[in-house]
Parts: structure tokens; C-alpha cells; sequence
């Protein structure tokens, strides 16, 4: 039960098969989000709030979460390297 991440509203989600947790406010996200939900392919566990992160997963499902990205990122233990460009 470890891989399981906590990602808003007792929504959780498998953290072995995120590949990207990305913010919905790029158009090329915004186009991908769009896309997802035309083909079904979307899963809204925003509980009817804002759409602040989208976790892309291996089975090309995508993920919309309510929690910002470096919240969820945290709760995985990801490190952030860099920081932003």
C-alpha cells in the first residue's frame, strides 16, 4: 500500500505508474486534457474544484487533481532538482 499517493478528496492513485505531474495551464496541457476526456480516457478527482495538476500515466489515462503540483509531487517524495527555468 506504500505506492499508493494521496492526491486530493480520499482520491489516491498508483505512484508507480505517474510519469508526469504537470500544471493544466499550458496550452499544450490544455489540448491534452481536452483530448483525454473526448476519448474517455480522463479521470476527474478534482471532487468539482479547479483543475491545479494533471498526472499523466503509463496507460495514457491523465489524471486531474484538485492539490497543486509540488503538493502532490511532495506526498510522492519526489526531489525537486533545479528548480523552475
Amino acid at each position: 500500500m506504500s505506492n499508493l499517493i494521496h492526491i486530493g478528496f480520499g482520491n489516491v492513485v498508483n505512484m508507480e505508474k505517474i510519469i508526469a505531474i504537470v500544471s493544466p495551464e499550458a496550452a499544450p496541457i490544455k489540448r491534452l486534457v481536452q483530448r483525454a476526456k473526448e476519448e474517455g480516457n480522463a479521470i476527474d478527482a478534482t471532487s468539482g474544484r479547479r483543475t491545479k495538476a494533471v498526472l499523466v500515466m503509463e496507460n495514457a489515462q491523465i489524471v486531474l487533481s484538485a492539490l497543486l503540483p509540488e503538493t502532490i509531487a511532495g506526498r510522492a517524495g519526489m526531489n525537486e532538482s533545479g528548480g523552475d527555468a
